[in-house]
């Protein structure tokens, strides 16, 4: 009997904490997940979305009346790289790359995005610093440039103290101050040279980094790769046969991430050419290359048309399936190949 009384007290005990907590809260907090998740995964898709291309024209335009300034030369390069660099930090969801938490924590394929245009800043901002702002190798370099290059490499995926995005407004701060100064009706007291040869080295930066990011899109269906190794077997033994060689191959699982870098690097770049084209319009028409820039600036257009499939693509070059990748490198191909034909002309031109 007594055991019974203590197995009606303990049942009674259960209903109670049932009642006023125990279930309750576990279907409360089950419920609460549940809402979080989609909102999460919701948030997720709506933070992946690219940003629109813009007009640097109209931008350039827009932020010259708010200035109360005339477009000078150099204006809408600087303009355009504000802009960049405000987008990576302002667009939908903010800076992702160095995110902990849902649903930043899972994205890939934005990350990979502002990676792209990450690096495209970090090489306009050190050609402006080391070249494009001074007039020769003897000239002191432009105060405020000195502060927005070494910014924009700070590290980014620092999301403590100093954060990444704090870090990259001062780089934002100090082109503006910089524009600023160049375009300071009373008295200019920042240069920007659109010369020749200045152009002509941001270029080969510009030729490095989509041969770099066209190959490794390339490897994405697998791809034989000629290094030091092979190139002395050849050597010692000009009958060696390569073909047998393992094909290197971009991993399943990062296909996406180096479409994404990829569509972000030539999002940046085009509109970076679309400044150029205004800004060192002079030296391109009198070395004939006017046409070698809208080349470029065409081939960069096709790289941002729309995606409509849900996910990157991998199907082998000639198969049934697409292969977006390839369709990628076709245009940073091209592109590059541009790239080369605007170099020899302003050089020999």
């Amino acid at each position: 009997m007594l055991n019974g009384v203590k197995q009606f007290f303990q049942d009674r005990a259960d209903d109670v904490r049932d009642f006023t907590g125990g279930g309750v809260v576990a279907r409360l907090l089950g419920l609460i997940l549940v809402v979080y998740l989609i909102v999460a995964v919701v948030l997720g898709i709506y933070w992946s979305d690219e940003p629109d291309t813009f007009s640097v024209r109209e931008d350039s335009r827009a932020l010259a009346q708010s200035m109360d300034r005339e477009r000078v030369t150099g204006f809408a390069t600087t303009a355009t790289m504000i802009r960049l660099a405000e987008t990576l930090l302002d667009k939908p969801g903010g800076y992702i790359r160095n995110d902990l938490f849902p649903p930043g924590i899972w994205l890939d394929n934005m990350p990979s995005w502002e990676f792209g245009v990450l690096v495209q800043l970090r090489d306009m901002s050190r050609a402006m610093r080391r070249d494009i702002s001074r007039s020769q190798s003897q000239s002191s370099e432009d105060p405020d440039l000195t502060i927005a290059e070494p910014q924009f490499h700070f590290d980014n995926n620092s999301w403590a103290i100093p954060s990444t995005e704090s870090e990259y407004r001062r780089g934002i701060e100090a082109l503006q101050q910089y524009l600023d100064r160049l375009s300071n009706p009373a008295q200019p007291q920042a240069n920007f040279y659109a010369r020749a040869d200045n152009l002509n080295s941001w270029l080969a930066d510009m030729e490095t980094r989509l041969g770099s990011i066209s190959r490794r899109l390339s490897e994405s269906v697998g791809k034989q790769r000629i290094d030091e190794e092979d190139e002395q077997a050849l050597k010692d033994n000009p009958e060696a046969d390569l073909a047998d060689r393992e094909p290197v191959e971009t991993p399943w699982l990062e296909i996406d991430n180096v479409f994404y870098e990829a569509r972000g690097t030539t999002w940046a770049m085009l509109h970076l050419f679309r400044a150029i084209e205004v800004d060192f319009r002079k030296v391109l028409e009198d070395k004939n290359a006017l046409a070698s820039v809208r080349q470029v600036i065409v081939e960069l257009e096709g790289s941002q048309r729309a995606l409509w499939s849900p996910m990157i693509l991998n199907g082998s070059g000639f198969g049934l399936m697409a292969n977006h990748s390839l369709t990628m490198a076709s245009y940073l191909a091209r592109a590059n190949s541009a790239i080369s034909d605007l170099r020899k002309l302003l050089s020999e031109g």
